[in-house]
């Protein structure tokens, strides 16, 4: 059994939260455990979040004025996009920005490199990933963007394979 799904949003740090909650969505169905949901949502956290600091350099997303009002502040123009596809108990992820991407990922990879000190980034975004998934590849261009790929099999296969 395959399935995939497709969302586009805004690269702006609102959404990040909806990225994670999205992906975990997509395979509640095969009831995973709290232990790889929170993987999953921890990785697609840390690659969104990656995206829209670091690609687009978006640091302020929404807010409210002090009247209430919803406003837009300092949000350049970009998109993040998520691909999800599930093969039986392995699912794959695809974050990718059009942003301004990396001149170097393997020093990106480092634990505890940052590009953003200023901003407290603690650079342990990638070893998160990286610990938190079976596979990880990042794929970066400078001025046209990053996608990182990402791969977990989900302890679920007796589940798949009856349903088959």
């Amino acid at each position: 059994m395959r399935n995939e799904m497709e969302i586009i949003f805004d690269a702006v740090s609102d959404n990040e939260s909806f990225a994670r909650v999205a992906v975990a969505a997509f395979v509640s169905h095969l009831n995973p455990t709290l232990e790889e949901l929170a993987d999953i949502k921890t990785a697609v956290s840390e690659a969104v979040t990656n995206s829209i600091i670091h690609g687009y350099e978006n640091l302020y997303g929404y807010g409210r004025t002090d009247g209430g009002q919803q406003e837009q502040r300092n949000v350049p123009t970009g998109k993040v996009q998520i691909r999800c596809v599930l093969e039986k108990d392995l699912l794959h992820i695809f974050v990718t920005d059009r942003g301004k991407g990396m001149e170097d990922v393997e020093k990106a990879m480092e634990p505890l490199f940052t590009t953003k000190p200023e901003l407290e980034r603690s650079g342990m975004g990638f070893a998160f990933m990286e610990a938190f998934m079976d596979d990880l590849e990042v794929i970066s261009t400078p001025g046209q963007g990053t996608e990182v790929r990402m791969s977990k099999r989900l302890g679920v296969e007796e589940q798949i394979g009856s349903e088959a």
